[in-house]
């Protein structure tokens, strides 16, 4: 009876250091980091332990929503997706199990059908015995129906086991593209970009095609954040989100990358249509205002900086990555809202 009671004062407390956590590191407290800290709290997942140890050293004990967000898609996301995409995977080598084996079921009833017309082919009486000939009719007339029953019924056991293949297929499918999606703006998470701008570099150095980065980074959004709470930070995100699936063509790879920055993959685009296709975004935003719907109240306009770096032969997805990044640092120290392209830097570099 003890044990039983000890059980959720256990739970209990760790629910209210989870809560006590939160508010020390000043972390954000909506569900996802609720999940965050308790599995780094509980010691159920070493690995989010981990990174939320180095957070905490290399920030004065802070934690941002960037933060948050980061280790639930590295850890906690992918590892619920994948428990999900293997259930489902189990269960469709469980089907298929089953249709086999409604296979040999079939095949070992042909065999036995075709056994049994062999044999009565050597029986067959002579037409001048009326009497057995009919009992040998008989015979056969109830062994083909015998047959043809059981046919219908493995037909209907093998129709819808085949549906129910088709059905966890689709759970299959619709799992990994869930696994690759950001569940706040619906754009591609950072595992999707990682995977496509692999791809995009292994096309771009065998056919040899131009494609364009583009980071971007929502200006001011911590104080955004802190003025108006997550919920309305939330609603900028899916504004940016909406306005870049408005503006780019449907081959862009539009990705969240993390926090408040965004990322997209431009293919057959070189460094100045790359840049074309960020300050479209950019302009776009700046003829939007945000109104809060609770209070009715207007926020203003949103601002980004935009940072945009081209494929070269021979880089990888880090070094892609990092001009693109720092041609969005470089945005934001000439004073944010504007797009910075690589070359820029390496002009500037060159002067100095």
């Amino acid at each position: 009876m003890d044990d039983l009671v000890s059980v959720p004062a256990r739970t209990d407390d760790l629910a209210e250091r989870v809560v006590a956590a939160m508010r020390q590191h000043g972390s954000p407290s909506y569900p996802r980091a609720f999940e965050v800290w308790y599995a780094h709290l509980s010691g159920e997942m070493p690995a989010v332990s981990t990174a939320m140890s180095a957070i905490l050293t290399g920030s004065d004990g802070q934690v941002s929503a960037a933060d948050i967000d980061s280790l639930y898609e590295r850890f906690i996301g992918t590892e619920r997706f994948s428990r999900q995409a293997e259930r489902t995977s189990l269960q469709v080598l469980g089907e298929i199990d089953a249709m086999m084996g409604l296979v040999d079921k079939a095949l070992g009833s042909s065999e036995i059908y075709h056994g049994r017309l062999c044999a009565m082919s050597e029986t067959v009486p002579p037409t001048t015995d009326r009497h057995k000939l009919r009992e040998w009719v008989e015979a056969l007339v109830m062994s083909t129906r015998e047959e043809v029953t059981r046919k219908a019924q493995l037909e209907a056991e093998l129709r819808n086991s085949s549906n129910e293949i088709r059905n966890l297929r689709e759970a299959l499918e619709s799992t990994r593209a869930e696994a690759l999606t950001d569940p706040l703006t619906g754009l591609a998470n950072r595992r999707h970009f990682e995977e496509m701008l692999q791809k995009s570099i292994d096309q771009a150095t065998l056919r040899r095609e131009p494609f364009a980065l583009v980071m971007a980074d929502i200006d001011f959004f911590k104080r955004f954040n802190d003025a108006h709470g997550h919920l309305t930070g939330d609603q900028v995100l899916r504004l940016v989100a909406r306005t870049m699936k408005d503006k780019f063509k449907d081959k862009a790879v539009i990705t969240r990358f993390g926090g408040e920055e965004f990322a997209i993959i431009l293919p057959e685009a070189d460094l100045i249509a790359g840049k074309f296709g960020a300050e479209t975004v950019r302009q776009a935003l700046l003829t939007r205002e945000l109104i809060k719907r609770s209070t009715n109240e207007n926020l203003g306009r949103i601002t980004i900086s935009l940072g945009v770096s081209s494929y070269r032969r021979g880089d990888t997805a880090a070094s892609l990555v990092d001009r693109a990044d720092q041609a969005m640092m470089q945005a934001k120290r000439d004073g944010r809202n504007r797009t910075v392209t690589e070359d820029v830097l390496e002009t500037a570099s060159r002067v100095a």
